[in-house]
């Protein structure tokens, strides 16, 4: 098959119908989006062992001859059973395989394969349950570095390294968009070889190349799409200047005395919009630490001053809990408090966007809606980003571009070093927030192995019935994709879960593929205390605050990175009980034990971050890749901390000298760039 970049995946061969909806949910329809699913993480199966040799309890590679047939057994309705014993000179391994019914006739007695599984004992046996194989006359996924990708039920990462294997023929003189000059000052990989070898890398020193190269690539569009950022900020035209107020008037409708930070950014905040320009202000502030006050407080500013402001969430639950606690602070004061999703009916719509366009909604709340066609401002003079990582650049304008200039507050509980965050957000001032308020207790913490789950089970019982409420965190959503069955899943933790705890406590689950009105209501029931424990993915990492949560514990806490893992802490501490944080490690790895002891250390998120930045180092090639909040597909600011300061020196300097790109080694870069102005600027993450 000829396939180009464009060519669809029902081209290519067992891609039909169905298949193809499942890859759809990855995102994937094209050759192009396969080559740009990168590898979350990489198995060395370079090194073939004996069945004697075989190290136990890790998965690697075994070469054996089939000493019999295959034995098919039925055990009961959705179970069978194939089993074969296969011998090499220095013994027997007895392989099992459940409803595979079709390797009976895979394996044949007397030829010699290859398997790549974890080799256990039962008693004098060595086994093997559910291998990998392939004919040794005929390696295509052993006796290499083989990728592991990200899947989705019904696609094994096999097939999806078959389907990779197919398209890798499409980078076949893929035009290079990096100026010459610039891959050879900084020593880039051509793009043709980077794509090979990052999916099917030859060696360690050929994947870490490919990496390299594409994650400069990524961050090297990052820079540029910020400096044009930058420039259009210098070309803006006069903001609103929004009078001060006494502060003494706000403070007497907050519930409890501001820190000393929170005064010093409301300082910052009243400085900035009274001042005639645009504000572009960043807060940073760690989980609880006040930053929706700041919002808040600028918000009140704003329609004191007759104008309107608006807060942009990124789900649905974080906006209707913004709006009710807006609701309830401001309403005192005469502020007019409104919300606008998705998820309402077209009546409810149509009545706030009528509000807003004549005024009579001071303080708009609301998700991705905000930025629909239909919405227009009377006077919109504020824009709040909340938790502004899960945002791109574009939707924030968007939302700019239905006022003049207004003025931009984003808010980020994602910590960040300093030095990464002038980078990163350098069209905006830097403000942190880095005191609790007064009468929070830290989060206790604990990092412990598997054996210890029957006393945290017995300790989030006595919580419970103590008038607490408990989550439980899972990596996955269900169980059966392939290479992560070892993981926790939230579908069958959920129904353990409830038979480990006594009858009186409600367990409920949670997860991202849930229709949101069921999401919704489980979260409502949560919030309310109908629900004790919510077993859940990381989609309760924004968007839940619930005093009476005193207990998390995180399974497979090492599958984490160490700044998501703070930030899912944050959901707990943020009433006056003691709170108390258990992080499992499900790895038994002294190595990621030592890794999560940097959350039993600290309670603050920006030494953690500090912290993770140094653990990691230049990286590890066959480790998990995780950025924590930063999605990016390939490069982490942390990992690539260097890489981008040198970035980001390298694109100051190219647009000093060619801001217009218009010169001939510049022509491939402007051309990828007019060709993806959405997209480039939407790698970052502000």
């Amino acid at each position: 098959m000829d396939a180009t970049l464009e060519t669809p995946l029902t081209d290519f061969p067992g891609v039909g119908e169905a298949r193809a909806k499942k890859l759809e949910k990855l995102g994937l329809s094209t050759a192009a989006d396969l080559l740009a699913w990168y590898p979350r993480d990489y198995e060395d199966r370079r090194k073939v062992y004996t069945v004697a040799e075989a190290p136990l309890e890790e998965r690697v590679c075994v070469a054996a001859m089939a000493a019999e047939h295959p034995r098919l057994s039925r055990i009961r309705k959705g179970l069978e059973l194939v089993q074969v014993k296969v011998v090499d000179h220095t013994g027997a391994l007895h392989l099992t395989f459940f409803n595979q019914s079709y390797i009976e006739r895979a394996i044949r007695a007397g030829e010699e394969y290859i398997f790549y599984g974890a080799v256990e004992v039962q008693g004098r046996r060595r086994s093997m349950v559910n291998p990998i194989f392939e004919r040794t006359d005929r390696q295509s996924f052993t006796g290499c570095i083989m990728p592991v990708y990200r899947l989705t039920a019904g696609i094994s990462n096999h097939m999806l390294g078959s389907l990779v294997r197919q398209a890798l023929p499409c980078a076949k003189g893929l035009p290079e968009t990096l100026p010459q000059y610039i891959r050879q000052a900084h020593s880039l990989a051509a793009a043709e070889f980077s794509l090979k070898n990052i999916h099917f890398p030859e060696d360690e020193k050929a994947l870490d190349l490919a990496r390299r190269r594409l994650a400069f690539e990524e961050l090297f569009y990052l820079a540029v799409g910020l400096h044009f950022l930058k420039s259009r900020r210098g070309r803006e035209g006069e903001g609103f200047p929004i009078p001060p107020r006494p502060r003494e008037e706000f403070l007497s409708l907050l519930p409890f005395a501001p820190t000393g930070a929170q005064s010093r950014v409301m300082d910052e905040v009243a400085a900035d919009m009274a001042s005639g320009r645009p504000m572009n202000r960043l807060v940073q502030g760690d989980v609880g630490s006040g930053k929706t006050a700041v919002a808040a407080y600028a918000g009140w500013l704003c329609a004191g001053g007759g104008f309107q402001a608006a807060l942009m969430a990124p789900t649905e639950v974080l906006a209707e809990q913004h709006y009710r606690s807006l609701s309830a602070l401001l309403a005192p004061a005469g502020v007019r408090v409104g919300l606008l999703t998705g998820s309402m009916t077209a009546a409810g719509k149509k009545k706030i966007r009528s509000a807003l366009e004549f005024g009579e909604i001071d303080f708009v709340v609301g998700t991705h809606a905000l930025i629909s066609e239909g919405v227009a401002f009377r006077r919109l003079a504020l824009i709040v980003a909340d938790e502004q990582h899960r945002f791109g650049v574009r939707q924030r304008e968007r939302l700019a571009e239905k006022g003049a200039y207004p003025h931009i507050l984003v808010m980020s509980a994602t910590p960040i070093p300093r030095t990464l965050a002038i980078i990163l957000y350098g069209d905006l001032h830097l403000s942190a927030i880095r005191e609790l308020p007064v009468g929070r207790l830290p989060i206790k913490n604990c990092v412990v192995g598997t054996a210890f789950r029957k006393k945290a089970y017995e300790f989030i019982a006595k919580e419970v019935h103590g008038g607490n409420q408990a989550y439980v965190i899972c990596p996955m959503v269900d169980a059966g994709e392939e290479g992560t069955q070892e993981l926790e899943n939230v579908t069958d933790y959920g129904q353990r879960l409830r038979s480990c705890l006594p009858e009186d406590i409600h367990v409920e689950i949670l997860h991202g593929k849930m229709k949101p009105a069921d999401k919704k209501r489980v979260m409502d029931a949560f919030a309310a205390g109908d629900v004790h424990v919510l077993v859940a993915t990381t989609v309760i990492e924004v968007g839940i605050n619930v005093p009476a949560a005193t207990v998390m514990m995180i399974e497979n806490a090492e599958r984490f990175g160490l700044a998501q893992l703070h930030q899912l802490r944050g959901r707990i501490g943020r009433g006056n009980q003691q709170s108390y944080c258990i992080f499992i490690n499900g790895s038994g790895k002294e190595s990621s034990m030592e890794r999560l002891q940097v959350l039993n250390k600290s309670n603050d998120g920006f030494s953690i971050a500090e912290e993770d930045l140094k653990l990691r180092g230049p990286g590890d090639l066959f480790g998990f890749r995780q950025s924590g909040a930063m999605e990016f597909r390939i490069a982490d600011i942390y990992q690539d901390s260097d890489m981008l300061k040198k970035i980001s020196v390298t694109v100051d300097r190219l647009l000093a000298k060619d801001k217009e790109l218009s010169q001939a080694g510049h022509a491939m870069l402007k051309r990828y760039l007019e060709e993806n102005a959405g997209n480039f600027i939407d790698f970052r993450t502000i």
